[in-house]
């Protein structure tokens, strides 16, 4: 089995895994300048990549990669590259079930372990918590929940917002929900972050969908 490093750069910075960071952004192409080189080093340490897009984007994540000097077709074929639409992710049966998606994301971390990858890095866009479908008020209760999963694991969880597509009061509640933030292209310690026993307190205290 190969062995996971003990830390992973991403954007300018070297973490220690694990990791849950947000990632803001105002495009796509900012976006992909921090996370395609974050997938290719990964991929040519023998890492797994699992990305999580909306389902008309990924023909076009592919082509992004590709650009970036990912063979997709071959990094596909050998399970080291899983490009998943949210609609067979985070909205499967048409809404969004965080017990469902905390379950999927436990299974998505230790099959990467049974394949014998170095770790899992998860890229998962998060713009489907602004369709109007049922559950998606869940989303920063979702986010918090997972800080009881990932600890578990070695593996590193980049979840990326577009400022222009959240509200302001959703940014913040998100921000407080991840240990790591990348702004402005840099990855830094979030000392907003609230550890998720007390953020859940706070979320059930308001009475209301956080959202």
């Amino acid at each position: 089995m190969a062995e996971a490093p003990t830390s992973v750069r991403l954007a300018g910075s070297t973490l220690q895994c694990s990791c849950h960071a947000c990632a803001f952004f105002y495009s796509k192409e900012d976006e992909y300048q921090i996370l395609l080189p974050f997938v290719k080093d990964g991929l040519d340490l023998g890492d797994k990549s699992f990305q999580i897009v909306s389902s008309e984007t990924v023909d076009g994540r592919r082509a992004e990669l590709r650009k970036s000097g990912v063979d997709t077709i071959t990094a596909e074929q050998d399970g080291l590259l899983e490009i998943r639409p949210c609609e067979d992710a985070y909205l499967r049966g048409g809404r969004f079930d965080q017990e469902a998606m905390l379950a999927l994301i436990e299974e998505i971390l230790k099959s990467g372990k049974q394949q014998g990858v170095g770790l899992t890095r998860l890229w998962a866009n998060m713009e489907w918590a602004v369709k109007e479908m049922p559950g998606v008020h869940d989303l920063v209760e979702y986010e918090t929940r997972l800080n009881t999963v990932l600890p578990k694991y070695d593996d590193v969880v980049v979840c990326t917002y577009d400022l222009t597509k959240f509200s302001a009061a959703v940014v913040m509640d998100v921000l407080r929900t991840h240990p790591q933030v990348i702004v402005g292209g840099i990855m830094r310690e979030n000392p907003y972050y609230v550890p998720p026993e007390e953020f859940l307190l706070e979320l059930r205290g308001r009475g209301a969908p956080a959202q």
